[in-house]
């Protein structure tokens, strides 16, 4: 992955770096929890050895070893929960270290895995009288922040997945709005009596059960959203519809078939590169029972459904999150800092995944059985994703883990691949019909304990004083104590400045008495205004104390001002240096953070090169060996071929060598022949020159020219052809052949004749004729019948396999007038000779023609004349 998430945290933070491999990683905690057999008579398949320890049993019917026993398998987890736990037992051991965590901004996980009908929704939910994790995580920290929450409206969501902060004024200007506009945030109750009956039995505040060492110097404030992923969207369940005041059930579904469903959310990724749901509700809320109204409202309106193994399956994985902001306290322990930078997001994911199924056991159709196809899609991805995650960390790969498959896998990303705390409960059924999936459920919660999660780091130290809170509570009480005993600040002023005009009337002389009794009085005046001197003396003497005391009063205030000045001044000059020196360090902070950032890069850019090195290095090294193994094959087969072609050679040597021994006998026995022709022919010539018929020489006769070949009839006919029959024929004679006057004439009934071979004549025959003409060595016309047979060929055409040639000669009478008379003993043995090499059965040629379905056999066809080789 590119970078490592950690816990959700403010804008002011760098991007997430990549954990270093000293990072300290704690594996992903399993618990397991048996759900009660329901009847309790029922055949049970699951038995609890210990605390960590379970162990399955094959149900009678089931498939058996090939030794033919039972195959029994335990499974360990690090807590394992039988079928007496109850549910504050598993809270305490489970949620209770993720709530904690919460408080201390780390992020946290839970989710409840298994296969549908074992109890996960009610082990997150709970029951009426007996509420489940979720609940009792609400009143934990409600229980732990309450006295420390911040006022409603002063933490806003930024819809990107941070937070701001605002002054208690716009705080209460936005309340006041709020208060106008109609109630859409519910409002939290004041008593339990005004809460909702279906779930007021199933929230138990218990007031010791908080996180102690609580940061007293933090305010607080709780937001919860709750989403559902169905059929691979993601859906709002907080989300208002919009509600028609004519129709009321407008919008109701299954009411209106005009019914529009909620507009599903897509995912994000922040600026610390975290996956939120953009669009998705958040709700401020102040107290568990508040939270859990919220909670309620959006499971009435997730998906469940009926099925064959559960009453109310649900259909969709729900997620109800956490997200906790929480800022310190100024310097005084008043008023909350406004700086953005200062707020720490930290947030805790409750899952309830939809349970794993067989539609084969829960009978699902049309919707139902689309879900049940997405449902174990998504948490089959989720197991590809474990089963990747485990093989890079203990086989040291960096294959991509394919979180994108799945929205589910997708939004949880940052806690496996970032820092954070996961913990999975697995839920199992022990009846025996389940013991197949309950198997799988096993396997996959073997394997996650092997996955590895960075360790979440603390939350920094904002640097102001701790305990500011309560000093500055203990301030103003002690402020307000004092202002009473003193009939407070008002009154108290009044009397002291009457006691100093008091003090300043007795300064000075009494008044004499002014009354005058008689009008030649003279000593009432006088003594009244010498008093009024004395007085006016005192009062001058006191204006130019006052005026002397003021003037050293200045005098002191302008050196005290010089002092003050210098040192300002002073202060000034090192305040400008120590801002140079902050600057200087700032902007080399700055570099070696651009530094950093572009050494990260290239090392991420060096990473990837390294893994698409290495990946072309093994796939060319399998080439390598794929082609090794190619010319090592190679090789053998051209050994053997070379054995084999070898023997071949010697073969076919040997038979050429037989072969050319045969026609070398052959051709000498037809040389002799000529030979003796020749001979024949000169004697033949010198009986006729010499007229002396009786001392004509013969030869003594053979084998073959005992039998006569042609006979001369005494009436002029037909001469009817071996291959007449009952067969239909092709006579082939060529446009050039020449006509014969002898006697003896071939005849073939039931042919059809043609100048040019065609394959629709041969379609209707089954025997082909050829009409050959050529010269004889005597200047005769010799006519050559070939005859063969008709076949069909696999491509639809006709082929003609000759099997017979019969040699038709034709001897003019010897010059001189003398007629000669053809016997069997004086027939010339020339033709006789001649023919024997083509009607000899050893020496016959095997010839064909061909033809392809569509074609004619014009006057380029060839005739192809092959000696017949017997097989060796």
């Amino acid at each position: 992955m590119k970078s490592a998430m950690r816990p959700v945290k403010p804008p002011r933070r760098l991007p997430p770096k990549k954990p270093s491999s000293t990072n300290q990683k704690d594996p992903v905690g399993v618990y397991c929890r048996v759900r009660p057999l329901s009847p309790p008579d029922q055949e049970c398949c699951i038995e609890v050895i210990n605390e960590s320890l379970l162990q399955l049993h094959p149900p009678d019917g089931c498939k058996v070893n090939r030794n033919g026993e039972y195959k029994e398998t335990q499974y360990s987890f690090k807590q394992v929960f039988g079928t007496q736990v109850t549910q504050n037992e598993l809270f305490d051991v489970v949620s209770k270290p993720l709530v904690e965590d919460l408080i201390r901004a780390k992020n946290g996980l839970l989710f409840t895995y298994g296969v549908t009908g074992s109890g996960k929704t009610h082990t997150m939910t709970g029951s009426p009288g007996d509420g489940g994790l979720l609940p009792r995580c609400l009143s934990m920290i409600f229980n732990s922040i309450g006295n420390f929450q911040a006022k409603r409206y002063v933490f806003k969501p930024d819809e990107k997945n941070g937070m701001d902060v605002q002054n208690e004024v716009d705080a209460l200007l936005e309340r006041q709005k709020k208060e106008i506009q109609p109630q859409v945030i519910p409002r939290t109750p004041m008593s339990r009596q005004r809460m909702d009956p279906e779930f007021a039995d199933m929230i138990n505040i218990q007031e010791h059960c908080k996180v102690e060492d609580v940061d007293e110097d933090s305010v607080y404030s709780v937001f919860v959203s709750y989403i559902e992923i169905y059929n691979n969207y993601i859906y709002d369940l907080l989300e208002e519809i919009p509600l028609d005041p004519i129709k009321p059930k407008w919008n109701t579904p299954g009411r209106n078939a005009d019914f529009i469903p909620p507009q599903s959310r897509i995912l994000r990724e922040d600026l610390n590169h975290n996956m939120y749901v953009a669009g998705c509700t958040e709700v401020e809320v102040k107290s568990t029972e508040e939270a859990f109204d919220v909670f309620w409202k959006g499971q009435k309106r997730r998906r469940i459904a009926n099925t064959q193994l559960n009453r109310e399956s649900s259909r969709s994985h729900s997620v109800f999150i956490i997200k906790l902001a929480q800022a310190p306290l100024d310097a005084d322990g008043d008023n909350i800092l406004q700086e953005r930078e200062q707020i720490t997001l930290s947030q805790l994911s409750l899952v309830d995944l939809a349970g794993s199924e067989r539609t084969n056991r829960t009978k699902a159709e049309g919707n139902r059985l689309r879900e049940a196809g997405n449902i174990n899609q998504s948490l089959m991805t989720l197991r590809t994703c474990i089963e990747v995650l485990r093989e890079n960390q203990l086989c040291g790969t960096n294959k991509m883990v394919p979180y994108r498959d799945s929205k589910l896998t997708h939004l949880f990303k940052n806690y496996f691949d970032g820092e954070g705390k996961v913990r999975m409960i697995v839920c199992v059924n022990p009846k025996a019909d389940d013991y197949e999936e309950s198997l799988q459920v096993m396997r996959f919660a073997e394997m996650t304990q092997e996955v590895e999660v960075a360790r979440p780091v603390d939350k920094p130290i904002c640097g102001l004083t701790p305990g500011r809170r309560y000093r500055n509570q203990a301030f103003k009480e002690e402020l307000t104590r004092r202002l009473e005993d003193r009939g407070g600040p008002i009154n108290g002023g009044d009397a002291e400045d009457q006691a100093v005009v008091e003090i300043l009337i007795q300064s000075f002389p009494p008044l004499p008495s002014c009354e005058l009794l008689d009008a030649n009085d003279d000593q009432t005046l006088p003594k009244l205004i010498e008093v009024l001197e004395k007085r006016r003396r005192i009062r001058q003497m006191m204006a130019e104390e006052f005026n002397k005391n003021v003037c050293t009063f200045r005098a002191m205030l302008q050196d005290l001002n010089g002092v003050v000045t210098a040192k300002e001044n002073f202060a000034q000059g090192k305040m400008t240096e120590k801002d140079k020196m902050i600057a200087s360090q700032k902007s080399e902070i700055d570099r070696l953070d651009k530094k950093i950032k572009t050494l990260e890069y290239k090392i991420d850019i060096l990473e990837k090169t390294t893994t698409i090195y290495e990946d072309e290095k093994r796939t060319m090294q399998q080439d390598l060996d794929n082609h090794q193994h190619k010319l090592q094959r190679q090789l053998s087969d051209k050994r053997r071929l070379e054995a084999r072609l070898q023997g071949m050679m010697t073969d076919n040597a040997m038979k050429w060598e037989k072969e050319c021994e045969r026609r070398v006998a052959a051709k000498q026995i037809e040389m002799q022949n000529k030979l003796w022709v020749k001979d024949e022919k000169l004697k033949q010539l010198k009986a006729i020159v010499t007229e002396t018929k009786s001392d004509k020489p013969e030869r003594p006769p053979r084998e073959k020219d005992r039998e006569p070949r042609t006979a001369l009839p005494a009436h002029p006919r037909h001469r009817r052809s071996r291959s007449a029959g009952t067969e239909r024929w092709v006579d082939h004679k060529p446009p050039n052949s020449v006509e014969t006057d002898t006697v003896m004439q071939p005849h073939v009934p039931k042919s059809i004749k043609v100048a040019v071979a065609s394959e629709k004549a041969l379609a209707k025959c089954d025997k082909y004729m050829l009409t050959h003409q050529q010269l004889a060595s005597d200047g005769e016309i010799e006519t050559k019948l070939i005859k063969g047979d008709v076949f069909k060929t696999r491509g639809g055409g006709q082929s003609v396999q000759f099997t017979d040639i019969e040699t038709l000669r034709q001897q003019s009478p010897p010059s001189g007038g003398r007629k000669r008379r053809s016997s069997p003993s004086n027939q010339p043995p020339q033709a006789e000779t001649t023919d024997s090499e083509w009607t000899d059965v050893e020496t016959r040629c095997s010839v064909a023609v061909e033809m392809r379905a569509g074609s004619n056999l014009g006057p380029g066809y060839e005739h192809h004349a092959m000696s017949k080789r017997r097989r060796p």
